[in-house]
């Protein structure tokens, strides 16, 4: 049997024409409920032999006929209450065999009930649940027919098979939309152009200066310092910025041929710090380095904690002075006209310091357990043994 609809399903036979779908006092109402799908078509029937006979007969040869084909499950299961509401009477259970048999008073409104099985938890297939139920609903119309009564059946279920869930439109976005993420907006890199071109650039997350442990964070990322008064040539490049408050911080720059390597390196050679008069420097030559024509990457570059950039002041007024850069990025060499930085040599190296623990561990462990099978292979067992019947075995000491 192929299912096309699932949803709970209403439909009403009166036997006199009417307007509306709820009875008026002088009809007589039988209602049939039932848990099975109402609109199925079994395989293999056409329209020459239609499925559910009965039902199909009560509904050509009704003078009305209404059919829901969609309701609420609210809406169905509120159906009994309703026409209990509206009738004045309180419904009575009854099956199609007690039907014959029930003296039915023309003068009064009457609500009968009738159950049909479900096909769920029984031995019969779905297809021969529907079939009964079909020649239950045929006896019910016969029998009401037979009594000349007028009468109004509804057939509907409890609840449907299978729900399917709808999204209203109303709670979705109008247009497309991306599958991706959502990239927020990252701020331009500091750039100092020479003829057009780009000659210095720098990113940072945060660019972050403290001139006392109990002074807060000046960071010159926040605001765009000015690069005015930078500087760079083919061996050696200066960016200086200055910040709105008057804090001057630049950055100086070499690059030199190596012959071991066959190749340019640059070197951040040292960081000034100028506010209040004073200024001091942080030598980087150290750690901060790449070739000639990548830039330089780190995560974090500080002067307080796993420092890269070392303090190198002689004035005791300077030795509190910070240097915090978040994310740092720079390039002092090798731009050419593009805006975009060159492939960035990063300052974690390959082996950190848990790879070489692991290694290490490793290592230990499997000398000794070479050692251990080492001695293993190393003993000798016994290859004479003592016979009791004959004389005792003499070992000399030499073996």
């Amino acid at each position: 049997m192929k299912v096309y609809r699932h949803w709970p399903h209403l439909q009403l036979v009166t036997s006199r024409p009417t307007t509306s779908w709820l009875p008026t006092s002088s009809q007589r109402l039988v209602l049939v409920p039932t848990l099975c799908c109402c609109f199925c078509r079994t395989s293999g029937t056409d329209d020459a032999h239609p499925p559910l006979p009965p039902l199909q007969a009560a509904l050509q040869s009704s003078p009305t006929t209404v059919t829901l084909p969609a309701l609420e499950w609210s809406g169905s299961s509120a159906t009994l209450a309703l026409l209990q509401e509206t009738l004045g009477v309180s419904p009575l259970l009854i099956d199609a065999d007690a039907l014959s048999q029930l003296s039915i008073s023309t003068s009064a409104s009457n609500l009968l009930l009738i159950n049909l099985p479900y096909c769920t938890g029984l031995q019969k297939s779905c297809k021969e649940v529907l079939q009964d139920n079909d020649e239950i609903i045929g006896k019910v119309v016969t029998i009401m027919e037979s009594k000349n009564a007028p009468y109004t059946a509804v057939y509907t279920g409890l609840q449907p098979s299978r729900v399917i869930s709808e999204t209203s439109l109303s709670n979705r976005p109008a247009g497309r939309s991306l599958l991706q993420a959502v990239v927020p907006d990252v701020k331009p890199p500091i750039m100092f152009n020479v003829s057009g071109s780009p000659c210095i650039m720098l990113w940072a997350q945060n660019l972050n200066v403290s001139l006392s442990l109990n002074v807060a964070w000046v960071d010159f990322a926040t605001a765009t310092p000015s690069p005015t008064e930078s500087q760079c040539n083919g061996t050696h490049s200066r960016l200086v910025l200055t910040h709105a408050s008057g804090i001057v911080l630049s950055f100086a720059m070499s690059q030199k041929f190596y012959p071991v390597s066959g190749r340019n390196w640059f070197t951040l050679d040292s960081v000034t710090l100028q506010a209040n008069g004073l200024v001091g420097s942080f030598i980087g030559s150290r750690g901060i380095y790449a070739p000639a024509e990548y830039s330089f990457h780190c995560q974090s570059v500080t002067s307080f904690r796993d420092a890269l950039l070392v303090p190198n002041n002689t004035n005791t007024n300077t030795t509190q002075w910070r240097l915090n850069f978040i994310d740092f990025q720079i390039q002092g060499f090798g731009l050419g006209n593009t805006t975009n930085f060159s492939y960035a040599s990063d300052c974690a190296g390959f082996f950190t310091p848990g790879i070489w623990m692991g290694l290490l561990t490793s290592l230990i462990m499997l000398l000794i357990f070479v050692y251990g099978l080492h001695m293993i292979m190393q003993l000798n067992t016994m290859d004479r043994f003592d016979d009791p019947k004959g004389p005792s075995i003499s070992v000399p000491q030499l073996e």
